[in-house]
């Protein structure tokens, strides 16, 4: 599944240069012009890193940096400042509202795009291929494999995915519509409560070893893993 990023940019020529050049990397691309557009935007399924432009019409890139870091649901997507403000002072600023990078304009594609992945790289846990190990529970992502305490779990595909993106993603709730984007994909028509019938069966299948704590359930809010148990 490709990643998701928002790109938010007032200036129109800049913002379809991106778009092109994000799109050609891989990426999967929303756009918007201004902070109300960007604001609205930022909705399940959340974007995987947000582009954020320092002025914008309706208000500034710091400001809604701040915003999304003060919600519970926003606060760990990555943000990338764009700006032509290349004063440390401005740097700092930009930093300390919560972006995990910043990006002097002008900029090239190719330094833009490795300033990407090196971001996504520093928020996802794991490499796509090492096994993830948590308080015992051991999954293999090239094996299949799951084992708690050393002692080989059985389950279904689904559960197994589920457990995976439970695993790269720890401490972060996750709605059932969340769940069912990142896990079933957004092509597909499953009901809300098909995700808990799953977390069920996955709960029973890393029991043996009270792993079925570390899925806890937020009330009003979805289902998050957790290693505080």
């Amino acid at each position: 599944m490709p990643r998701r990023i928002l790109l938010v940019e007032d200036e129109a020529p800049i913002r379809e240069m991106l778009e092109f050049v994000l799109e050609q990397s891989g990426f999967e691309t929303q756009a918007a012009e201004d902070y109300q557009v960007a604001l609205d935007l930022v909705k399940e399924p959340y974007p995987d890193l947000i582009l954020l432009d320092w002025m914008l019409p309706g208000g500034s890139g710091v400001q809604l940096a701040k915003k999304l870091k003060q919600h519970e649901f926003t606060r760990d997507i990555p943000i990338i400042m764009l700006t032509a403000r290349g004063e440390e002072e401005d740097k700092v600023r930009g930093l300390d509202s919560g972006a995990d990078d910043y990006i002097t304009k002008p900029f090239s594609p190719k330094e833009l795009v490795a300033r990407i992945k090196a971001v996504m790289r520093r928020v996802t846990p794991t490499s796509a291929e090492e096994p993830i190990a948590i308080n015992g529970l051991v999954l293999d992502p090239v094996s299949h494999r799951v084992t708690a305490e050393e002692e080989p779990l059985d389950m279904g595909p689904t559960e197994f995915k589920l457990l995976h993106f439970f695993m790269t993603h720890v401490e972060r709730v996750y709605s059932r519509e969340q769940l069912l984007d990142n896990v079933w994909g957004t092509n597909v028509y499953v009901e809300d409560r098909t995700v808990d019938v799953h977390i069920r069966r996955l709960r029973k299948a890393i029991s043996k070893f009270s792993h079925d704590n570390m899925i806890q359930t937020v009330r009003g809010a979805g289902y998050r893993f957790s290693a505080k148990v």
